[in-house]
């Protein structure tokens, strides 16, 4: 009778292991598939609101600069139009529908980079003296450096065909004057052509 007993109690003891490796299964498959599920659920997407600010300030970034430019003269349609920053002359004067037949293009540089409150004068053929800037705006006989024509820059005491074209070109490929002291960085000009200049410019 004792070996009996000692059976059923192994037996029993046998039982237990297994419904213990059971639950402990169990108990590891439930697990795995909570994780599972939790790497499945999509991460929470972003407010509109936020979305829709993100958006907006993207559209803004990639907007380009803009100038204001007046056309006046021997075009289709002389006024003011707002451009693109990198826009040329020839853009500009395009946009004003282009020259009349009586315009003299050769008075102009269509290749030059514009700028913001610019203002581009066609003249006609046979036109002598070009009005670069409203009358009222003019101090005396001083020349405005920024929208001066070669001829007129010509005119100025010490400067001759040679600097007065460098001007142009600095000023074509920088934009306007700031400064009347920006005229060292033109090649020809010095300290001593730069007080010379002084009383015979003005900058706008």
């Amino acid at each position: 009778m004792k070996w009996l007993a000692a059976k059923e109690k192994k037996q029993r003891y046998m039982l237990a292991l297994a419904a213990m490796a059971i639950a402990a299964a169990f108990f590891y498959q439930q697990s795995h598939q909570e994780k599972s599920v939790s790497h499945a659920l999509p991460l929470p997407s972003e407010e509109p609101e936020q979305k829709e600010q993100k958006e907006q300030d993207s559209k803004q970034q990639d907007q380009p600069e803009t100038i204001v430019v007046d056309v006046k003269g021997a075009v289709v349609h002389p006024g003011v139009y707002e451009m693109l920053e990198n826009a040329r002359v020839n853009d500009v004067i395009a946009r004003a529908g282009g020259l009349t037949t009586e315009a003299d293009q050769t008075k102009i540089n269509l290749a030059a980079k514009a700028y913001d409150e610019m203002m581009i004068y066609v003249p006609s053929k046979g036109e002598t003296s070009m009005p670069i800037s409203p009358p009222e705006e003019k101090e005396e006989n001083k020349v405005d450096i920024n929208h001066a024509t070669q001829e007129e820059i010509e005119q100025l005491k010490g400067i001759g065909p040679a600097k007065a074209a460098a001007i142009i070109a600095y000023r074509e490929e920088n934009g306007p004057f700031k400064k009347a002291e920006d005229l060292l960085n033109v090649s020809g000009i010095g300290e001593k052509s730069l007080e010379s200049l002084k009383a015979q410019i003005v900058i706008r």
